[in-house]
């Protein structure tokens, strides 16, 4: 493995590549793709925090652990929850911000607040020619030009690798609260989860699943803010979904917070056996997909919008899901499924042109995680 300690010799190794190389971050997401490993581990550091600015920037190798440290001394936070799959992959190392944005990696508030994506001031990286570009800014005020942040988030390394990020970043609430509806099934969860993100009371996490020990199913949502007004929009969301017809209960603010770190990172299907998809949809269509999966389970989060699947082993789940308005990821899975499977749902015609053609601008040689995205190609250790 190559592990530059600079931007500088990390520009100097691409540069000189004479074949593919695997990018990588902390190693948490279980990717492998054919080519000599290439790890930002070592590019690390806090560069820039302003605190009073709310903005922070950081090399692309720095823990999320070392920045959530940083900003925990001031009282602030990454809004987006950046999510930690290693229990559901069983994979080792720390994830990284570069590797949370290459991936777009946004948590349960995202339906609220907005993903990675939305976080980012600028970025630098080094393109498959080993050129460094900067893109963005540093702070909120400077961000100017095209938009490459947003490019690169979720393009998993295919276009560039990430030496810097610039982040807002948010303080964090004085409290927070989870309600509970006991018992719905997936129809009346969604339509609960909607009239709870329909209503004027900033719920911050909806999900529905077995999230809770003990419990079939059970429906969440999560609201934050100053005490008084999580009390009060707590009881008026109460009123509010009655007509469910649900037990409902409260979870304070400790009980809450585990409980979305455990939706999080999708603890609840770390264990299973078979293999794990993670479906975005409409929300509208959650019910009906889970139903149409024919699963061992199914646990919803982004009030419907985003649905985990664990299927028996090799199961084809595009198949079975059959037409619908959003993607299937394979997310964890057996070797020999993965060569039969794309890891990533196969895009369209027009959609891959566009896609294949900023790969040949930013990387035209080819070299950066060639093949992750295409099918089938991509094996995973």
């Amino acid at each position: 493995m190559i592990t530059p300690d600079t931007e500088a010799a990390l520009a100097d190794v691409i540069k000189s590549a004479a074949a593919p190389m695997h990018i990588q971050g902390g190693a948490t997401r279980g990717f492998v793709v054919p080519g000599t490993p290439l790890s930002t581990r070592y590019i690390t550091g806090i560069s820039l925090y302003e605190p009073g600015a709310l903005t922070l920037v950081a090399a692309a190798g720095t823990t999320v652990r070392d920045i959530d440290q940083a900003l925990a001394a001031e009282n602030q936070r990454l809004a987006f929850e950046p999510t930690d799959y290693r229990k559901l992959l069983g994979t080792t190392g720390e994830p990284t911000i570069g590797g949370v944005l290459a991936t777009n990696a946004s948590g349960p508030r995202r339906i609220q607040g907005g993903a990675a994506r939305d976080y980012a001031l600028g970025v630098r990286f080094v393109d498959g020619n080993g050129a460094i570009v900067k893109n963005g800014g540093r702070v909120m005020k400077n961000v100017t030009g095209y938009d490459l942040v947003k490019l690169f988030s979720g393009s998993f390394g295919t276009l560039g690798v990430l030496t810097e990020v610039s982040l807002k970043v948010m303080p964090v609430p004085e409290t927070q609260s989870t309600l509970m509806l006991h018992g719905l099934s997936d129809v009346a969860a969604v339509r609960a989860m909607a009239d709870a993100m329909r209503s004027p009371f900033e719920v911050t996490g909806a999900a529905h699943g077995a999230y809770v020990e003990g419990e079939a199913a059970v429906t969440l949502l999560r609201l934050e803010g100053f005490e008084g007004s999580v009390a009060y929009r707590i009881n008026a969301l109460k009123d509010l979904l009655t007509g469910t017809g649900a037990q409902i209960t409260v979870i304070d603010a400790a009980a809450s917070a585990q409980v979305w770190r455990d939706i999080r990172d999708v603890t609840v299907m770390a264990k299973a056996t078979g293999d794990v998809w993670r479906v975005s949809c409409k929300p509208s269509q959650a019910a009906e997909l889970a139903q149409r999966a024919d699963a061992l389970s199914c646990a919803f989060d982004w009030s419907g919008g985003l649905i985990w699947v664990n299927t028996p082993p090799d199961t084809d789940l595009r198949a079975r899901l059959g037409v619908f308005d959003g993607h299937a990821t394979l997310v964890r899975a057996s070797e020999e499924t993965r060569r039969r499977l794309p890891v990533f749902h196969p895009q369209s015609a027009g959609i891959e042109r566009l896609c294949a053609g900023l790969r040949a601008r930013f990387d035209p040689r080819g070299i950066l995680n060639k093949g992750l995205m295409d099918a089938p190609e991509t094996e995973v250790a």
